[in-house]
Formats: C-alpha cells, sequence, structure tokens
C-alpha cells in the first residue's frame, strides 16, 4: 500500500500525535507542512518519525498544494491536524478497495465534535470533505479557505472522518471569524456582488435552513444556538465584504 499522509499545521501540539497515529494507520509516510509554529507540533511530529517541512501560511489550499512536491506516492491522505480516520474510512482505505474502482477522490462524512459532544443537528452533519485523492488526476483547490479537490472523478461516500475541531464556544468563534475574513477577502478579488440587504439574506436563511429544515428545532437549546452560530458566520462573511468594498472607495485598501 503506498499512500502518502499529508498534514498542514500550525501550534497543533494538542492534536498532532493523534493525526499521525491515524495517518501511520494505513500511509507510509506522513508529510507535515508547518506555518512556523511556536509550539512543540514540529517537535512531537518529528519525534513520530513525520517529515516536517516550513512554509510561511499561503492560505489553505495553496499551502497544500506546496505540500504535494514532498509527497513520494500518488494517493493522498490530506486529514486536518483535528482529524481522525473513523472505523468505516480506516477499513476502506486499508482493504486498497479505492484501487480497483474508476474514482480519482473520496469524499467523507465528517462528524463535527465540540469537546466530546458530537453536533449532528442543524447542518453540521453529515459536513463533506474531500481528504483522500489521487495527485495525478486530483489536487487541491487554490482557495485560502474551506479547502475542496478538483477531481476528474469524485466520489461521495458514507464513510466517516472524525473531526474533534473546537473545544469550547470560544474557540469556534474564533476560528470562524478567521475563515470569514479569509472569505469575505476571496470575495473581494472575485468581484463578487453584494449590497446592503445580501448579509441579512444569507444569514436569515442559513437560520431558517439549519433550524428548520436541518432539525435545529428538535434539539433544544443547542439547536438554536448552532443555527445561530451558522446564520452569524454566514451574515458575517457578506457584510466584511461589504466593508471591503467601502473601504476600498475611501481608498484604504
Amino acid at each position: 500500500m503506498n499512500i502518502s499522509g499529508l498534514v498542514i499545521t500550525f501550534n497543533e501540539e494538542a492534536n498532532i500525535k493523534d493525526c499521525i497515529i491515524s495517518l501511520n494507520s494505513v500511509c507510509d509516510e506522513v508529510i507535515i507542512i508547518d506555518s512556523f509554529s511556536s509550539d512543540k507540533t514540529v517537535e512531537i511530529a518529528e519525534s513520530m518519525g513525520a517529515k516536517v517541512y516550513l512554509q510561511k501560511f499561503l492560505g489553505d489550499g495553496p499551502q497544500r498544494v506546496h505540500g504535494l512536491q514532498f509527497c513520494k506516492h500518488d494517493w493522498i491522505l490530506n486529514l486536518d491536524a483535528d482529524e481522525r480516520l473513523d472505523k468505516d474510512s480506516f477499513e476502506f482505505i486499508k482493504s486498497g478497495k479505492y484501487l480497483n474502482e474508476p474514482y480519482d477522490a473520496y469524499n467523507f462524512r465528517r462528524k463535527n465534535f465540540l469537546k466530546d459532544q458530537p453536533i449532528d443537528f442543524a447542518g453540521w452533519y453529515p459536513s463533506y470533505t474531500c481528504r483522500f485523492f489521487n495527485k495525478q488526476t486530483a489536487k487541491p483547490a487554490t482557495t485560502k479557505v474551506h479547502q475542496s479537490i478538483q477531481a476528474t472523478n469524485l466520489k461521495t461516500t458514507k464513510l466517516h472522518l472524525l473531526h474533534y475541531g473546537w473545544k469550547d464556544f470560544h474557540q469556534i468563534i474564533g476560528k470562524y471569524n478567521l475563515y470569514t475574513t479569509w472569505q469575505s477577502e476571496e470575495y473581494f478579488e472575485q468581484n463578487k456582488k453584494v449590497n446592503f440587504f445580501t448579509p441579512i439574506g444569507h444569514g436569515l436563511w442559513s437560520f431558517l435552513r439549519c433550524y428548520i429544515l436541518k432539525k435545529g428545532i428538535f434539539h433544544g437549546l443547542d439547536g438554536i444556538t448552532f443555527s445561530m452560530m451558522q446564520a452569524f458566520f454566514s451574515y458575517m462573511k457578506y457584510a466584511k465584504l461589504r466593508k471591503l468594498y467601502e473601504n476600498n472607495k475611501k481608498g484604504k485598501i
């Protein structure tokens, strides 16, 4: 089995050990692209046999693309540091069944956790993400946030990844504040249109979608909380974009 594990990191000392253990269960090499962490991420990774390369952060997609040159195998398992293979995805990759299928990339269902609590409502599950692909015909898109894979023949599976992304609400809000900034900057570069009502409309629709259509309504206060967070993030993405256009007109950009 010839699979390269690839992870991009920045200050992930709390997560990187378990991530590498998960990768080592199916990969015969692990490549870390680290953005000059100030904690023990690099030390821990190297102590576990991973090869670490330092690179100033280029954006989510470009950072992953940069890492491909160091991977000696065609098949890439590109987990985030806070992700692990679930039992079904481990068994699928370990079996080598993908070698007999026509697909060059696989979408997994991601199980999100707030500390030890699964978030399987209000649009937070299934959260599809592509982490396994053949670099000869598929590669990460060069977007700054919400990484995706550009593939010739992608398959969406019912296999799972475990995502231990947040310890508390403060961490969720902090991460998504950064993501919405990156997303708004990307939209600005693409000249994506926005008006006064755009943030309001996206925020309102996001709440209704998560709370009603995605059944957050059946999960009490948690259902309201996670639906409101999704709505706020959607609102802020476009509010920040509008602010970028306003600042550009004033010559502040």
